[in-house]
C-alpha cells in the first residue's frame, strides 16, 4: 500500500493560520488532493487533535498527531505521535514550559479550539508562538522517550530553522529532517529527508509531500512511518523553483 504523507499542517488553533483551517476542512482538502496520511502540528499545542482524529476517520485519512514546538534556540521542531492521548499528554508537557503571555487576537488572529463539526469550544488565551523553556536536546529526548518521532522543521529556511539559528546539524538523534528544497544546506549526517506543506491556509496544502510503502509486517501506519524513516525508504515530491 502506497501512502502519500503530509505531516506538517496548522489548524485554526495556530494564530498564524487561517480561521477556516478547521480539522475537518484540512481533512476534506487532504482527501481531494489524494493525501492519505495527514499530520496536525499546531504551534505548541495539541488541543485540536481530538477533532482531527474524528474528521480523519470520516474522510478515511490516516492521522498523525503532534505539535510544532519552538525550542529555546528559536528552532521549530515537530513532535509526532500515533495517538491522540499521546499527543495531548505531550501538549501538556509543552504547555507547562510555554511563557504565560496573554494572546491578543486583534493583533495575531484567533486561537480557536473546535470540535469535529467546526463548533468553537474555546479560545486559547495563552499566546502559542513563543519559545518554550526547553532546548532542542530536551525536546528531542522527551519526544523519543514517549515513543514519538522528532523531526526538525524546514531546516533550510531563513528563520526559525536549524540553518538560521545554528548553521549546523547538532549531534542529536532525530527521526528525520524536514526540507523545503534540495539540496539541504548542510551535511545531514545520513538522516532521512522528508518534505511537507507546512500549510497555514487550505490553498497551501499538498505543495510538498512524500510517499512510502506500508508492508504487511507493519503493526500500524505509524509504525510503518517510523520504519521507513529509519530505513530512508521515502520518495520526496518537491516542486521545482519558479
Amino acid at each position: 500500500m502506497t501512502v502519500v504523507a503530509d505531516l506538517h499542517n496548522h489548524s485554526c488553533l495556530s494564530p498564524c493560520g487561517d480561521l477556516e483551517n478547521s480539522p475537518g476542512a484540512l481533512c476534506r482538502r487532504a482527501a481531494e488532493l489524494g493525501i492519505s496520511m495527514l499530520g496536525l502540528t499546531d504551534h505548541n499545542s495539541a488541543r485540536n487533535c481530538p477533532a482531527f482524529e474524528e474528521t480523519c476517520r470520516r474522510e478515511g485519512i490516516i492521522p498523525v498527531f503532534g505539535t510544532e514546538t519552538t525550542t529555546r534556540e528559536e528552532v521549530h521542531i515537530l513532535s509526532l505521535f500515533g495517538s491522540v492521548r499521546e499527543a495531548l499528554d505531550w501538549g501538556d508537557w509543552v504547555y507547562e514550559r510555554l511563557p504565560d503571555f496573554r494572546h491578543d487576537p486583534e493583533k495575531f488572529g484567533d486561537q480557536a479550539v473546535v470540535d469535529a463539526d467546526e463548533n468553537i469550544l474555546d479560545f486559547e488565551e495563552r499566546y502559542l508562538i513563543p519559545a518554550i523553556d526547553a532546548s532542542i536536546e530536551e525536546i528531542a529526548e522527551e519526544t523519543l522517550r514517549r515513543g514519538g518521532l522528532i523531526i526538525p522543521a524546514h531546516i533550510d529556511r531563513t528563520a526559525t530553522s536549524i540553518a538560521s539559528q545554528l548553521g549546523f546539524l547538532p549531534d542529536q538523534r532525530f527521526s528525520a529532517l524536514e526540507v523545503t528544497r534540495l539540496p539541504p544546506p548542510f551535511d545531514t549526517r545520513g538522516h532521512t529527508l522528508i518534505c511537507d506543506s507546512d500549510a497555514h491556509f487550505l490553498d497551501d496544502m499538498g505543495k510538498r509531500t512524500f510517499s512510502f510503502e506500508i508492508s504487511p509486517g507493519d503493526s500500524s501506519p505509524f509504525a510503518a512511518l517510523a520504519r521507513v524513516l529509519r530505513e530512508g525508504a521515502v520518495r520526496l515530491s518537491i516542486p521545482a523553483p519558479a
